[in-house]
């Protein structure tokens, strides 16, 4: 089957029309850890930002996790394992990581996982995760422009230059307080869902060369 890469960067939520144009490859978020026993290796990303109740994945979009393997960071060998996963028909989805496969309905609460139980996966609608105070963002932002417009320093890089209390203010207002050190912060993606895929795959599967672990995601159009 025949795919094209579709750009996509973590932590993004409010994009341009271009990508908005299709939000079930627009990754959102991507989170990646380990169980308490470090045995197992959660990956979860998330796309279609603002998700209505009616979102689903569409047979349209494939999407993979990336996880890389290395002894050491300074180690140039390594490998890549990919898990990759696409939906075939409105409720069933198919997923691959080395010689691991599991395929079904994954939208319960404990997914669908595979006969050797080394994968399981998850997919569905679900609040989104970022918590982004995005008035005191906008307040920070406009406050340091307009100091730069007044006349503020700036370096070759374009940094301002700010004083110690400056930048409480600026990381207050960050922190959802106005220019006056009041307010508290609030979450603009509040009551906001996303598709979240979520996959657990036992560490020995993706840690063939060391067990310093990367991990990226992309999504791809089925052509």
């Amino acid at each position: 089957m025949g795919a094209r890469s579709h750009q996509a960067s973590a932590a993004d939520h409010l994009d341009s029309a271009t990508v908005t144009a299709e939000p079930t490859a627009d990754l959102t978020d991507l989170f990646a850890w380990t169980n308490e026993d470090a045995d197992k290796v959660n990956l979860v990303l998330n796309v279609s930002p603002n998700a209505g109740a009616d979102a689903a994945f569409p047979t349209s979009v494939q999407y993979v996790f990336h996880v890389a393997s290395r002894a050491a960071y300074d180690d140039d060998d390594g490998s890549e394992t990919k898990v990759i996963c696409q939906f075939y028909n409105a409720e069933n989805i198919e997923c691959w990581a080395g010689d691991e496969y599991v395929t079904g309905n994954p939208s319960s609460e404990a997914g669908i996982t595979s006969e050797s139980g080394k994968l399981r996966v998850f997919a569905g609608l679900r609040n989104d995760p970022f918590f982004f105070e995005l008035a005191g963002f906008n307040l920070a932002v406009s406050t340091a422009v307009g100091a730069v417009e007044a006349g503020l320093e700036v370096d070759d890089a374009g940094c301002p230059a700010v004083d110690g209390p400056t930048s409480n203010v600026l990381v207050g207002m960050l922190q959802g307080k106005d220019a006056e050190g009041e307010g508290e912060a609030t979450d603009f993606f509040a009551g906001h869902n996303v598709l979240s895929l979520a996959v657990q795959i036992d560490r020995d599967v993706v840690n063939a060369d060391g067990d310093l672990l990367a991990v990226w995601a992309s999504t791809h159009r089925a052509q």
